[in-house]
């Protein structure tokens, strides 16, 4: 029996997806950057083969926030995003800032997933004896370390003339799948989500029979200044690994078009951050077991893993099935961007063309070729390393924040009657709810910001601007766009 729509039901949109759909879509997205991309970054540059722990805080916090998510989708009358739950609680101006952020992290989290399926792919190809020319395969900028095996501070910024235009092909190409419509590119992810779930597991099957335990110890690696391992390295690696599981965020922008959304989406969002928390976790040890850390910063860690078991063929199947599980979570991130730009649009905050359907196939077109067109810039341009310390710093304050929604809800709102409750309860102080739930991800969320927000600023101080330089003008951008464009905008629709 179809859900009835609920009062922001979007007009076009069909409500077509069920608890199914939503897990493959909750896996399709979580299950990708970080187990094939950032867990190199994370072991070799700051937690060595402790990121396994790393992953453990991470996937804490995030079940926390999870938690969050999934009453805020069955509670809330709103087609779900962390931007829907927060204009719902505090109003349009707060939801205009996370849903900007919003926009920065779904954009560079496109273009990092493609930077590392160009390195996949490059890795596939030379097994073949073709080598794709660094011309097309290496980003404009990057980033030199002072010292190998060393934190990112005291790297200096290098242009190489050239652009990572596989990465950036990728990226389009994923933007013009979505583009097709919904029902296309969900069919493509759950052929996707299955090659790649079974190609993970075969890795870590296979991986575990070559491990060398050697390369397990120290498990903690003595700490070499700043956030170069020790416990602080530790910390630093699960801010970082904290996008990895972005993904339920993604499940929550589908709810306008779930079929029940408060039974499917709290399914969706918890079931598929369990089953990609435990294979996170597993692969970190195997990866850490197979080849010593330092040597795992690169855009490409499994595939290099792989290449040490010494099984040729089944290493070309590993690669074949990274290159897949990127290729889902591409077109996953994707549908999740252009539904967060519908919300906003909707509202006035962005222009009416996010929210243009194609007459034909239902699908928000023009909004997926345009953010298309954008993550591809992005990815052919910037290094992994800064796309992911903006991604992780954007990622735990945007988590924050859906905590609080869930707190405000739940301390200014009338009891309702959603069939999902965080657990634990809460008390009351001064008519306000603090839940153990929320102010345990609130407390982690801030927590992971810290290690990000320091490391940035000691790249400052030892010339490296990058991340800074973006992060202050992107937030300069949305303060203008805001102020001059959306909010009297907003307001009108409003009225």
């Amino acid at each position: 029996m179809t859900a009835p729509a609920r009062p922001d039901a979007a007009p076009g949109l069909q409500r077509r997806l069920g608890w199914g759909a939503l897990l493959i879509l909750g896996v399709a997205q979580i299950l990708g950057a970080g187990v094939y991309v950032l867990i190199g970054t994370a072991a070799s540059l700051y937690a060595g083969p402790a990121v396994t722990v790393s992953f453990l805080i991470a996937g804490l916090a995030c079940l926390l926030v999870g938690l969050c998510y999934a009453e805020l989708a069955s509670s809330v009358p709103e087609s779900g995003s962390a931007y829907s739950y927060c204009k719902y609680t505090m109003g349009i101006g707060p939801a205009w800032a996370l849903g900007w952020l919003l926009f920065l992290e779904f954009s560079v989290a496109a273009s990092l997933l493609a930077v590392g399926f160009s390195g996949y792919l490059g890795s596939l190809l030379a097994g073949f004896g073709i080598a794709l020319p660094a011309a097309v395969s290496t980003p404009a900028i990057q980033l030199l370390p002072a010292a190998a095996g060393g934190s990112l501070a005291g790297t200096s910024l290098a242009i190489t003339g050239h652009a990572n235009l596989v990465a950036a092909g990728a990226a389009l190409a994923a933007g013009a799948i979505v583009a097709l419509g919904v029902s296309r590119s969900a069919l493509a992810n759950a052929v996707l989500v299955v090659v790649k779930v079974l190609v993970l597991v075969g890795f870590i099957v296979a991986g575990a029979t070559a491990v060398d335990p050697g390369n397990w110890s120290p498990f903690v690696p003595p700490n070499e200044g700043g956030f170069a391992y020790g416990w602080e390295g530790v910390a630093r690696a699960a801010a970082l690994l904290f996008f990895a599981f972005l993904g339920f965020e993604t499940v929550s922008t589908a709810a306008a078009e779930t079929r029940d959304p408060q039974r499917d989406v709290p399914i969706g969002i918890l079931g598929s951050l369990a089953i990609c928390a435990t294979l996170y976790v597993a692969a970190a040890i195997v990866l850490t077991g197979l080849v010593p850390f330092r040597e795992l910063d690169v855009p490409d860690p499994i595939a290099l893993a792989v290449d040490r078991i010494g099984w040729p063929q089944f290493a070309v199947v590993i690669k074949i099935g990274a290159l897949a599980g990127l290729a889902s979570v591409l077109l996953a991130n994707a549908f999740g961007h252009s539904r967060v730009c519908y919300a906003m649009s909707r509202d006035g905050l962005l222009p009416d063309l996010f929210a243009r359907l194609h007459p034909t196939r239902n699908s928000l077109w023009i909004a997926n070729l345009l953010l298309a067109a954008l993550a591809a810039v992005n990815a052919a341009l910037l290094p992994i390393s800064v796309m992911a310390d903006l991604i992780s710093f954007g990622v735990a304050f945007m988590f924050a924040i859906v905590a609080i929604a869930l707190i405000r809800l739940r301390s200014t709102g009338p009891a309702r009657p959603g069939r999902f409750r965080v657990p634990l309860g809460g008390v009351r102080i001064g008519g306000v709810w603090l839940g153990v739930v929320p102010v345990s991800a609130i407390v982690l969320s801030f927590a992971m910001t810290l290690p990000v927000a320091l490391d940035i600023l000691q790249q400052a101080r030892d010339g490296d601007l990058l991340p800074i330089v973006l992060l202050g003008a992107y937030a300069a951008l949305g303060v203008l766009l805001y102020r001059f464009y959306g909010r009297e905008r907003a307001l009108r629709r409003a009225a």
